[in-house]
């Protein structure tokens, strides 16, 4: 397995995102990172897979509740249908 390393300011330009978010993201731990020297972040191609499967977004399609009802008339002639 071949594994790059990334400083921020490159993962940013990978990921297509701000450097500032990145590096909130690491800080918060709401992404993965490895930690070298005296607190460098850095990301690895693995860690930068990671983060991208961590902010996608999945469509269910439509449910049944997504059905649009204003009022409580609405909701009274539902149940008689």
């Amino acid at each position: 397995m071949k594994l790059e390393f990334f400083e921020p300011a490159e993962a940013a330009t990978v990921l297509k995102c701000s450097e500032a978010w990145l590096r909130d993201g690491a800080a918060k731990g709401e992404f993965p990172h490895a930690v070298w020297g005296k607190g460098k972040i850095i990301f690895t191609s693995v860690h930068l897979r990671e983060i991208a499967l961590l902010r996608e977004v999945r469509s269910t399609g439509p449910t049944a509740q997504s059905v649009r009802m204003i009022g409580t008339r609405a909701q009274a002639r539902q149940k008689f249908s």
